[in-house]
């Protein structure tokens, strides 16, 4: 029967694996393999996909995928026999070397996705990476500085890749990587409570003939378990050293560096190279691809002649590129090709099915000798958890009530540290006033440089929490039951369940987000999700939002803030059809996403990885956001000589004037009223002078010029202004509107400042003269426009390098119309109400 066909809770024996290409591969490298037992642990809500679990781990698979998979039930399958292979093949010589080295070790990490292996790096380097408790988060190589024992080590964190096939951009880059930059010493990162799964790749740097420490992470839940794991002896069968440790904890992070230290300089006299026994018909095909192999001289320093057999023999296409150029093509391929037929006519099935059944065999040998597990099955933490998370009627809800008491708590507990930062703000430009004297350089100070930035800096505590809760839901692993129980959803809308993290990692960057998407194998999948994924509410947004809704809409802001947020998913939806039905009709790729146990992060970790990402905040501001800001004050405030269309200083005179003669004339209790008639006469004075010299100054002048294409959106020059300086950054559109919008009003700047001053703001000019430019209809427009509207510098080169620069510009175009026409459409609809 097929694997579709089995109910909640019931088991199955894999007897066959179908399919072709991609899937067969992956599917196979995750552990469906001949021989396992598989269980149905549930179905996602919607019945698809299904939640099965095999070797210790949770996978999911859609009904479509499983039914490629043919089973047999428990009872029976007790005749089935399985092949058994012998292990170790040969011995060679134990590998010292007398010869003294540098001091200078070239370390790799690599390991599984959910293996721990960024958590040991930043332990060991103390770095800030961000730890995400799901597959791809680590998406380029991290490099870090380590010393111990008067050594230096260059450790590299590579990306988490289940094998060292080519399947996956992540796993060619791995493989690349210690084929070209020579590691000495690759630290394989091996989760203890899987140990099946995650030996498969290290089989493969058995096949590598590298240099290798394997870093029994997570021991302690092992032992937690009641497992028992001789992992000496199985060092010893591997030729490899093995280090228990706790990465979350530190704990054996300096005995593998240690050992590393000895693995480097020949020391370790457990160290030395096997060959995995593939069977006689398997090893014979070996050696005759070996022998041409060894040949072409060149192919020799690509990879050991043993793995590069391997890998052609498996179909690898990397592979089948090195040897096109070669010397020996043509014998190469001419035995290949016989090789391949006669190991599948032998077997049955297709040749790299063969190799990783293998593969197994060993592994399932090796532990066989080492490994007990405990005896007494309970039932996991995260299975009951799951109960509730990934149900099907409480599954959604819970979702969104998480996401929705994530924006709550962005908007409404970050008010108060908002606060505080604002009078801060305050009393330092207060002071700079006081003690400067009137001049160009006090007014780049107080309006360019404090008005610019610290009416974007004030919005740090928002950004923090919200970092907070999307670190806290990706630590735990409950970001990847979001893609599980999405994934229909998602499939409807013609994107891969997968992309449902880079588009949610969306709301905190855009940018890390469009790297994430090369988790996603298919090309087409990865684009699509790339020009989707500008939809999502960055944090640089979220200050422009807070501005606006706290200003115009207090009485609903956590709902209206939650609905920009529902929009510009609903707009991906959309535009996710449209794309899939227009540019990206293409075969879909297989759902295969590994579910991992429930974590508790560490309060550390958590608040690390927190910071980490408001440091780079605080980075903006000292960067982009400053130049920004000086820049446009700096065309505000510019030129110097203005030609206005009143004599001000002769109007403030005659106010002065008359007040002096009205003085005179009147008691000490009418005195007071005329004192404050003056000052609100002069203050209006005052406005409509720096009004006008704002609308005559240069960042007025490019301003106006573009406005009417903006004036149906119901937006002002200023705001039209503030739309233009967001292109460098989102964020640079609150500084923008900070230096454009503060006019003079004394101590009112500092308190309500610049709300009152959006809220009091009138047109200027020949568009609505005297009317306030803010209501509850152009507000919304303004902030639909900045939800949709052209993505940053920073997303754009991103895309550009992920995809091509077509790409880019389309996405700049289209986002950059559509924000247009849909602002026209909210704009017109409010004043219809």
């Amino acid at each position: 029967m097929k694997l579709s066909e089995l109910t909640d809770n019931q088991e199955g024996i894999i007897i066959k694996v179908q399919g072709y290409g991609a899937f067969r591969k992956r599917i196979t490298e995750m552990g469906f393999i001949k021989g396992k037992k598989v269980t149905v642990i549930k179905n996602a809500p919607l019945k698809d996909p299904v939640e099965y679990q095999i070797m210790g781990y949770q996978v999911s698979l859609r009904r479509s995928e499983a039914a490629l998979i043919e089973v047999i039930t428990k009872e029976e399958a007790v005749d089935l026999k399985i092949s058994n292979f012998e292990g170790i093949l040969d011995d060679d010589k134990l590998k010292s070397s007398a010869q003294e080295k540098g001091k200078n070790i070239h370390v790799a990490l690599v390991g599984n996705p959910n293996a721990g292996k960024t958590t040991l790096f930043n332990f060991a380097s103390g770095s800030k990476e961000h730890v995400g408790n799901y597959s791809g988060v680590t998406v380029d190589s991290k490099l870090a500085k380590v010393q111990q024992s008067n050594y230096k080590f260059d450790v590299v964190d590579l990306p988490g890749t289940y094998s060292l096939t080519a399947y996956t951009s992540e796993e060619l880059y791995v493989r690349q990587y210690i084929t070209e930059e020579f590691p000495d010493v690759v630290i394989n990162v091996v989760d203890a409570s899987n140990l099946e799964r995650n030996l498969y790749l290290t089989t493969q740097l058995i096949d590598m003939d590298v240099k290798v420490i394997l870093a029994l992470n997570m021991y302690d839940e092992l032992e937690k378990n009641g497992a028992r794991f001789n992992y000496q002896k199985l060092g010893k069968m591997l030729g490899i050293p093995i280090i228990p440790t706790v990465s979350s904890k530190g704990k054996g992070i300096k005995e593998l560096f240690d050992k590393a230290i000895d693995v480097y300089e020949g020391k370790d006299p457990i160290v030395r190279h096997i060959h995995i026994n593939y069977g006689a018909v398997i090893e014979k095909s070996i050696s005759k691809l070996q022998e041409h192999i060894r040949i072409d001289r060149n192919l020799t320093t690509i990879a050991s002649p043993r793995f590069l057999a391997i890998k052609l023999l498996e179909g690898d296409d990397k592979a089948l590129e090195y040897i096109e150029s070669c010397s020996t093509a043509k014998d190469i391929k001419d035995t290949l090709k016989q090789e391949v037929k006669l190991i599948e006519s032998t077997y049955n099935e297709v040749c790299e099915t063969v190799i990783t059944d293998a593969k197994y065999g060993f592994i399932d040998g090796a532990l066989k000798e080492t490994y007990t597990e405990n005896p007494i099955k309970r039932r996991r933490k995260t299975a009951i958890i799951d109960t509730f998370l990934t149900h099907k009627l409480f599954g959604f809800p819970l979702f969104f009530f998480f996401m929705f008491m994530t924006f709550y708590a962005t908007f409404n507990l970050g008010q108060y540290p908002m606060d505080w930062i604002d009078a801060g703000i305050g009393y330092l430009s207060e002071f700079i006033q006081t003690i400067m004297p009137d001049g160009p350089l006090k007014d780049l100070i107080v309006d360019g440089i404090i008005g610019g930035v610290g009416g974007v800096i004030v919005f740090l505590p928002n950004i923090l929490i919200l970092f907070f809760f999307i670190s806290f839901m990706e630590d735990t692993g409950y970001m990847a039951r979001t893609a599980f129980i999405m994934d229909k959803l998602m499939h409807k809308i013609g994107l891969h369940g997968k992309s449902f993290i880079p588009l949610v990692m969306g709301f905190g960057c855009n940018v890390p987000a469009l790297m994430a998407t090369r988790t996603l194998e298919n090309r087409n999948d990865r684009i699509l999700t790339m020009l989707i994924t500008p939809f999502m509410s960055c944090s640089a947004r979220l200050p422009v939002y807070i501005l606006i809704i706290g200003t115009f809409f207090p009485n609903n802001s956590t709902l209206v803030l939650f609905g920009i947020y529902i929009l510009g998913i609903v707009l991906a939806v959309i535009f996710a059809k449209v794309f899939k039905a227009s540019f990206f009709k293409s075969k879909e790729a297989p759902f295969v996403m590994e579910l991992p146990p429930y974590r508790i992060p560490t309060l550390k970790s958590t608040l690390v990885h927190m910071w980490s990402k408001g440091s780079e905040y605080l980075k903006k501001m000292g960067g982009i956001i400053l130049v920004a800001s000086v820049i446009i004050w700096a065309l505000g405030y510019f030129p110097l000589d203005v030609n206005y269309s009143k004599d001000y200083e002769k109007l403030l005179a005659k106010n002065e004037a008359q007040l002096h003669t009205a003085l005179d004339a009147t008691n000490s209790i009418e005195q007071v009223k005329l004192r404050e008639d003056y000052k609100i006469v002069s203050a209006s004075i005052m406005n409509e002078k720096l009004e006008e010299k704002q609308e005559l100054s240069y960042i007025g002048q490019i301003g106006n010029f573009i406005a009417p294409v903006f004036q149906p959106l119901g937006f002002d020059w200023k705001m039209t202004v503030s739309i233009l300086t967001g292109i460098a950054a989102k964020e640079v559109v609150v500084s923008t509107m900070g230096v454009l919008y503060q006019n003079g009003e004394g101590s009112d700047e500092n308190s309500e400042g610049l709300r009152n001053n959006l809220r009091e703001q009138k047109f200027t000019g020949s568009f609505r003269t005297g009317e306030k430019v803010f209501d509850n209809a152009s507000a919304l427009a303004f902030l639909i426009f900045i939800l949709i509207y052209f993505p940053c510098i920073a997303v754009v080169a991103t895309i550009t390098r992920e995809s091509n620069w077509k790409w880019s510009a389309f996405v700049v175009t289209y986002t950059t119309a559509l924000a247009w026409v849909v602002s026209f459409i909210g704009y017109q609809i409010v004043n219809l109400l």
